[in-house]
């Protein structure tokens, strides 16, 4: 695979760690990871056991949920490592560069600069859309990395399929389009990236179960990739990424009873979605609400701070994404409940009758 060469140097040498449960295969007895042979008092499975490192279950359920092979998915805590590890792959300190496309979710630049890799920002266009040609322009010979999130955190717009597969076609041997996916399920007709995998070996889309499977607890988060990336991300990942009781949770999660069930709970944060935007737009202190395909609303505020104030007072918090380029008085409001939206509203409504 020719986007290897890209690759840190370092890494692709690298003799990776092997752990005591990867070196056990079937064994009945373990004795090589000195291990408590008694499980802990009280507890519910055998949590004196180091958990599989990329349980194979696991992997085939979530291969199974994204129509991929087995060996195209890493397993680890949430998105945010899956980025950590990217950029420690493909970046050399001082000398590479990640591409970023504000406003966007702000880890893909805090994993660059850890790693002391540079970060080049494309700003988005009018109505916060991706100006691939913008991003293609500002490629260079240290760029590793493209960052697309889409939909995007914390505007909720999304990215057209064939605008990725632009990218990703121009990028070629050149970078790794990293596609975000992490509020897909919520979009009303979702294309993923994924899809683009039998013409293009240079995309990395990360998925998780945080959100639409409601395990934001757990930090279970897939990478899907060609194989030998997921092979060399594995080379730096820590032995155990996920413990136990989150495999647990993350299966349980994936039978069918239970994706009929999440389904069921994507079709109600829609609807609430779209009736949460009209009545906040009803609102006279509410200047625009950003159209969105994620679980949250980006919402402008003729008094941001105000709003807050009057909403942290009621009990109730949302982001303050004032300080993203563009955004200047936005407030990114996850969508609740029904009682959870209506103390919202009505905590809003109230603020601006006693004004």
């Amino acid at each position: 695979m020719k986007l290897l060469e890209r690759a840190r140097p370092q890494i692709l040498v690298l003799q990776p760690y092997s752990s005591a449960r990867m070196e056990a295969g079937a064994a009945a007895i373990m004795l090589n990871a000195n291990e408590s042979p008694w499980p802990p008092v009280g507890a519910a499975s055998a949590l004196n056991r180091y958990p599989d490192p990329q349980p194979a279950t696991l992997r085939a359920a979530l291969a199974r949920l994204y129509s991929v092979a087995p060996d195209n998915v890493l397993v680890g805590r949430g998105s945010d490592e899956a980025i950590d590890l990217l950029v420690r792959a493909f970046c050399r300190e001082g000398r590479d560069a990640v591409v970023t496309a504000p406003p966007t979710f702000g880890m893909y630049a805090v994993a660059a600069r850890i790693q002391g890799a540079s970060v080049i920002e494309v700003p988005r266009g009018d109505g916060f859309v991706l100006d691939a040609q913008a991003i293609l322009a500002a490629v260079t010979e240290a760029t590793k990395l493209v960052f697309v999130c889409t939909p995007n955190n914390p505007t909720g717009d999304s990215v057209p399929l064939a605008v990725l597969a632009h990218l990703a076609g121009a990028l070629r041997d050149r970078a790794v389009l990293v596609v975000d996916e992490a509020y897909i399920e919520f979009g009303d007709d979702a294309q993923s990236a994924i899809s683009l995998f039998s013409r293009h070996d240079n995309i990395a889309v990360l998925r998780t179960l945080s959100k639409a499977h409601a395990l934001a607890a757990a930090r279970v988060g897939a990478l899907i990739a060609a194989g030998p990336v997921v092979a060399l991300l594995r080379r730096i990942q820590a032995p155990y990424p996920l413990p136990a009781p989150s495999i647990a949770a993350a299966l349980a999660a994936l039978e069918p009873a239970a994706l009929a069930d999440t389904d069921a709970r994507i079709a109600r944060i829609r609807g609430e979605r779209e009736r949460l935007a009209r009545e906040l737009l009803a609102l006279p202190g509410v200047i625009a609400v950003l159209a969105s395909a994620a679980n949250f609303l980006c919402v402008r505020f003729v008094d941001a701070p105000g709003a807050c104030r009057a909403l942290a007072s009621a009990g109730i918090v949302v982001r303050d994404v004032g300080g993203y380029p563009g955004l200047s008085g936005c407030l990114r409001i996850t969508v609740g409940a029904a009682q959870e939206n209506a103390a919202l509203l009505g905590a809003l409504g109230a603020c601006e009758a006693a004004a």
